[in-house]
């Protein structure tokens, strides 16, 4: 009896309007995808995709199901075995565009720095709902913070993946924002990022350097580094408002635009789909921010509201990088577009995500 009540509350509190925005947007991105690759020497990237997808479609289920505070009771010992994950990437990964950050596991590559995100978004959330009654954070608890946050990000920086590394961040900044800090405190920090960031360019590989100039003055090399960004806008562009259809876009089925399934799959979306198809892609992925910060405003606590922000966080990041990214806004940084973009790893990190959403939420009301 007792089982049959957890398993009707379990059904009866799971968010189907967050799985249904997020299986529209995966059946945007597999037809979207199979264009982009159907004259390529090989078929198996709409095959792999539709297989993440349901792999991430259970795998959110599975985490829907297990309480989050039994999660974040496990998380040292998971943060402990994230931070072992990263080590042997660093020192046993392969080297895949210029970053050491991919594993090979029964035939199959991953980047494991991606799934990561969402044991650094517990842990964080952890740590940042221990302690109460306090209005503002002491520079010793952010630095504690920055501390859980940056070991990650140390190591994934070390991999050469700077782009995923930044990813990290946007949970430690909300963490910190919502939780409190003092007006001196925010300034100083800000004040820190920038004397810190001229000081980052001598850190940057040749290639990264490349991708900062190329977003500021892509017109001075068309034909080189500028040209992945150029041909990215006439894609878009020419979509018009109803698009050039589905399989009809010419800078996509003509191999003009480089990387259109993974990293530019939005610029397919606009020149397949026009505006009205980029409306509804943007507006799919709103939802599930703005639905994600209601189940964090009715979380049970602060633990669930801290996991539902950060998740918010790099969520909303990715969005904006990704979608700044191919219309000439945002440096080229390799971030994906969450549940558009192809690729194992993204795919099953934003599905691992959304359960924990959902996993806050069907927590309400559990005494």
């Amino acid at each position: 009896m007792v089982n049959a009540l957890r398993t009707h509350r379990f059904w009866k509190d799971f968010d189907w309007l967050l799985l249904a925005a997020a299986v529209a947007l995966s059946v945007i991105s597999l037809t979207e995808i199979y264009s982009s690759t159907m004259n390529s020497q090989t078929d198996t990237y709409f095959t792999r995709q539709f297989a993440w997808v349901v792999v991430g479609i259970v795998s959110l289920f599975i985490v829907a199901s297990i309480d989050y505070h039994r999660l974040s009771e496990h998380i040292p010992w998971i943060y402990l075995g994230a931070v072992v994950i990263l080590l042997y990437t660093l020192i046993f990964g392969k080297t895949v565009s210029g970053s050491k950050s991919w594993v090979s596991v029964g035939g199959m590559s991953f980047q494991p720095s991606e799934m990561i995100k969402m044991v650094v978004v517990v842990a964080l959330a952890r740590y940042l709902s221990e302690w109460h009654g306090e209005r503002y954070m002491s520079l010793a608890q952010i630095v504690k913070a920055g501390v859980v946050c940056g070991v990650p990000v140390l190591l994934i920086v070390l991999q050469g993946d700077l782009g995923t590394s930044l990813t990290f961040l946007p949970a430690l900044a909300v963490g910190i924002f919502i939780r409190g800090v003092r007006p001196v405190a925010l300034v100083s920090l800000f004040l820190c990022f920038l004397l810190v960031l001229p000081v980052s360019w001598l850190f940057l590989k040749d290639y990264q350097k490349d991708r900062i100039t190329t977003f500021l003055h892509p017109e001075l090399d068309p034909q080189g580094r500028g040209y992945q960004i150029i041909q990215s806008k006439i894609a878009i562009g020419s979509g018009g408002f109803w698009g050039k259809g589905l399989f009809n876009g010419t800078q996509n089925q003509l191999g003009f635009l480089p990387t259109r399934h993974t990293d530019f799959i939005f610029s397919v979306v606009g020149e397949e789909l026009g505006f009205l198809g980029v409306m509804v892609t943007l507006g799919l992925l709103a939802f599930i921010i703005l639905r994600s910060i209601y189940n964090a405003q009715t979380a049970r606590d602060n633990l669930g509201m801290f996991i539902v922000m950060g998740i918010v966080g790099i969520y909303f990041f990715h969005i904006i990088e990704n979608v700044g990214m191919v219309i000439g806004f945002m440096p080229v940084t390799g971030i994906p577009l969450p549940f558009m973009s192809y690729g194992g790893s993204s795919v099953l990190t934003a599905f691992i995500a959304l359960g924990l959403v959902i996993n806050v939420r069907r927590c309400r009301y559990v005494n």
